[in-house]
């Protein structure tokens, strides 16, 4: 069993995009991601520290717009079609979850499909279905980076993706599938869920639920990719995956903390770099 290390395959990312940047910045273009919070929500807040740190790291502009809880749809919106305007931000982000009475849809489709960092509005989830897209969600093109950092060649492997939600679980399977991988989309309906899952090379979890995925659900050898980020019943963070039971069966397995999460931001980073380059015209 070899651990895959998320911080080392992170680390490879950003490097890149920062040397990206020293190259854009000769010629006059620093990239500008914009990041959108409204309330409180304590996660949200250190996911938006997160990624100030980040874009400081690779040489990015950032700016933070912090709007109170009762922030209307109409101030909201507004705001968007500003940025949308703005030269010098190529990434717009919205952080979720809004505030109950804020429709996020609304929000997602009003951001320029250009800058849509997060890759979340309509026309680039349907790009990303036809494989001719500019930008991947963050989090299954970081599970995807770290799948090549092992060697392993996904084509022709029989890949299975629990969860089926919008962010991870419908891209994530597209992403295989563009690989060639042969792709099995499971999820809380799913009849025979272990038999399917013990039969996948791949194997990408991302349902929610503590160490749902045990030993007799995985493959011997078997790449194991665990998206989850759950709290065990001690409070302890943990997976999808019980790490402990599952490690010694396959051959590749994703840590929580320190596996897909560090990709997530990493790739956000790489997304706002190419929305820079093509708002710019610079291949």
């Amino acid at each position: 069993m070899n651990i895959i290390d998320g911080k080392a395959v992170s680390k490879a990312v950003r490097e890149r995009v920062a040397a990206e940047t020293e190259e854009l910045k000769k010629k006059g273009v620093t990239p500008g991601l914009a990041v959108i919070i409204v309330g409180e929500d304590p996660a949200s807040q250190v996911y938006v520290r997160n990624k100030e740190k980040a874009c400081e790291e690779v040489g990015f502009y950032s700016e933070k717009f912090a709007l109170p809880e009762n922030t209307t749809q109409e101030e909201l919106n507004a705001l968007v079609h500003e940025l949308n305007e703005r030269k010098d931000i190529n990434g717009i982000l919205c952080q979720l979850p809004l505030p109950k009475h804020l429709d996020d849809k609304e929000v997602i489709n009003l951001i320029n499909p250009i800058k849509d960092v997060d890759a979340f509005h309509p026309v680039n989830v349907g790009a990303i279905m036809i494989g001719d897209y500019h930008f991947l969600p963050c989090t299954p093109a970081g599970v995807m980076e770290l799948i090549h950092s092992t060697g392993v060649d996904v084509c022709g492997k029989k890949a299975v993706v629990i969860g089926r939600s919008n962010i991870v679980g419908k891209p994530m399977a597209m992403l295989l599938l563009h690989e060639n991988a042969t792709v099995e989309i499971t999820h809380s309906r799913t009849r025979n869920l272990s038999e399917i899952t013990a039969g996948a090379d791949i194997l990408v979890a991302a349902i929610g639920k503590a160490k749902f995925v045990t030993a007799d659900m995985v493959k011997e050898g078997a790449v194991v990719i665990d998206v989850g980020m759950n709290r065990d019943e001690n409070g302890k963070l943990c997976g999808d995956v019980d790490f402990e039971a599952v490690k010694d069966k396959c051959s590749y397995i994703t840590p929580v903390p320190g596996g897909v999460g560090p990709m997530t931001i990493s790739m956000l980073m790489q997304n706002t770099l190419t929305a820079a380059k093509i708002q710019n015209g610079i291949e």
